[in-house]
């Protein structure tokens, strides 16, 4: 990879060896007379050094000319291929001291989520885990790609194809807690299902469907949950016609950008002061200013809107809406 600084230099230089090689063409041409092929010729044995002696200048003008031909030219060609050199070196050295770097923070990973694809929506993913501060890597095999991450230098990755056990192997899949598959096409995401259930039966697997006839495959393949980012937006459109106050309500409690109100999923961990109290004797709203507006069990079955006498359970997923401040407190106290 070339940097910005390199990249401008050799633009200067390569325009600079144009411009000499022109004017050197056209000069020998109108001095001694060659043919333009003659010339070119003549011009790039010049600034080159090779000196064959074919062509050498038979005027005072055009030896006069071949001395400042020799003077800018020679210089310009060297300052040019110099950086050139320069640039590929030290790319590859970055690359190399880059790739170990690399190597050595997945070696520590554990628990942490593998994304497949980093295309648009990837890199919302990517967006929101890194807020959150969780652990992932993204796996990825465009060049593009690969070079936008390593100029932000803020994702940990992976150079190769996510559909290839080498890569999820690579990734430390067998030390991940989840992997989500977002790649172009829904034959590449199972294909990663696949091999990722195979390689760690207890991996999480999110998966993005393209085709609505997909999604039974993928969750046939092992993925515990299969999402249509056109589903959704679709969905939301038209929630933002027919419910848009709901829509609003949805934003607020959601975004991360909301200070006033935030809705959070809390799993309830051994060891919890709140396990096997009520909702009532947990005094979650009267000392954390939260609302309890549901509950996931670990079976699956959610709980809307639970009773103030529902008694608290260890691996209950509480869903509490209030403030971010409030949640981020209740979460230290009585989650973790």
């Amino acid at each position: 990879m070339i940097d910005l600084v390199n990249k401008d230099k050799i633009k200067v230089g390569l325009f600079g060896l144009l411009i000499i090689i022109i004017v050197g063409t056209f000069g020998y041409h109108l001095i001694e007379g060659w043919n333009f092929l003659e010339s070119l010729y003549t011009t790039i044995q010049t600034i080159s050094t090779v000196g064959y002696g074919d062509y050498t200048p038979r005027t005072w003008e055009g030896k006069l000319f071949t001395i400042i031909m020799i003077i800018f030219g020679v210089g310009t060609m060297f300052y040019t291929f110099g950086m050139l050199a320069e640039a590929m070196v030290e790319g590859r050295l970055r690359a190399l001291a880059g790739k170990g770097k690399q190597e050595k923070m997945i070696e520590k990973m554990k628990n942490h989520y593998i994304i497949c694809g980093c295309g648009r929506i990837g890199q919302l993913i990517c967006r929101e885990l890194k807020a959150d501060k969780m652990e992932f890597i993204v796996i990825d095999s465009n060049p593009d790609v690969i070079q936008k991450i390593e100029e932000e230098g803020v994702f940990v990755y992976y150079k190769g194809d996510a559909t290839q056990d080498k890569s999820l192997l690579a990734a430390g899949i067998k030390r991940a807690k989840g992997i989500i598959c977002v790649l172009p096409t829904d034959a590449e995401n199972l294909y990663v299902i696949l091999t990722a259930k195979e390689l760690n039966p207890d991996i999480y697997v999110l998966s993005r469907s393209v085709e609505e006839a997909s999604e039974h495959r993928l969750l046939r393949a092992g993925a515990d949950r299969v999402m249509s980012p056109y589903t959704l937006g679709g969905m939301r459109m038209a929630m933002a016609i027919l419910r848009p106050a709901m829509l609003d309500f949805i934003e607020i409690t959601t975004s991360r950008q909301s200070l006033e109100l935030r809705m959070e999923e809390m799993s309830v961990c051994d060891g919890s002061p709140i396990i096997g109290k009520s909702l009532e004797e947990s005094e979650i709203r009267h000392n954390f200013g939260l609302i309890i507006v549901a509950v996931k069990k670990d079976s699956g079955k959610m709980i809307f809107n639970p009773l103030a006498s529902y008694v608290i359970e260890k691996g209950d997923k509480l869903i509490a809406m209030g403030e971010d401040e409030n949640v981020a407190r209740f979460t230290k106290v009585c989650v973790s």
